[in-house]
């Protein structure tokens, strides 16, 4: 198969299928849409164009959609069986949607199109990452709003995600420094638009049991190695 992009790193089989599981749509995009909409605030951003960022299956258009209700939304992936898997998912949920075979680090959209870009687990598959970091900047308009929820190094970095899954490793980065690379490429957010989950299934030592169970507590933030980063990051009026 061919992919957009020649340094997408595409997920294994196991990987894919997991992707269209309720386990993955319920206690992964589910989560995570809804806590980006926490560190937005009211009132949410409702229309424009939310471009969907490495869609893969499109099972997050559903709650992008009632979140944001967009006047128009695009979903992008490098991988075409996931376009189409993506196109059977909107007609499924009656969302209209405009979808694209592209590369992140190259986007076939004019400057400042997009008033929302939501990327979700998309930068860990990605080799060339501050290329498409400047990609999303280029499509925002000034004022826009980039939504980024990213698994770290330390979590990505463990069996049995190694095991399982397929990652380009020498890219991988701690919640720092994926925080380090989006204020560096102009994006402006506070300590109050940022999140760092300590979800049980992001915890592959013991996914949290020992926690789970009253055996012990969880480690505060600043004692553990954070496992996901979610921030929402607007790009300035006067970019």
């Amino acid at each position: 198969m061919r992919y957009a992009s020649p340094t997408y790193v595409p997920e294994t089989r196991l990987g894919f299928k997991f992707l269209r599981t309720h386990t993955w749509q319920h206690h992964v995009l589910r989560v995570a849409i809804n806590d980006l909409k926490r560190l937005i605030g009211e009132p949410l951003p409702q229309g424009g164009t939310l471009v969907d960022v490495g869609c893969g299956q499109g099972r997050s258009f559903k709650g992008l959609t009632t979140a944001f209700a967009p006047d128009k939304l695009i979903g992008l992936d490098a991988d075409p069986h996931s376009i189409e898997l993506s196109r059977a998912e909107a007609a499924l949920e009656n969302i209209g949607v405009e979808l694209m075979v592209a590369d992140c680090a190259n986007i076939q959209l004019p400057d400042a199109s997009a008033d929302i870009v939501f990327c979700h687990q998309t930068f860990h598959h990605l080799v060339e990452q501050e290329r498409a970091l400047a990609e999303f900047w280029r499509i925002l308009k000034p004022g826009g709003l980039l939504l980024f929820a990213e698994s770290t190094r330390a979590y990505i970095d463990t069996w049995v995600i190694r095991w399982f899954f397929r990652h380009p490793m020498e890219v991988q980065k701690s919640a720092d420094e994926y925080l380090d690379m989006i204020r560096e490429q102009g994006f402006r957010f506070e300590a109050r638009h940022v999140s760092l989950p300590y979800l049980w299934w992001s915890r592959s030592r013991d996914f949290g049991l020992l926690e789970r169970w009253g055996l012990r507590a969880p480690p505060p933030p600043g004692q553990r190695e954070e496992t996901l980063v979610n921030v929402a990051a607007w790009k300035p009026q006067a970019a």
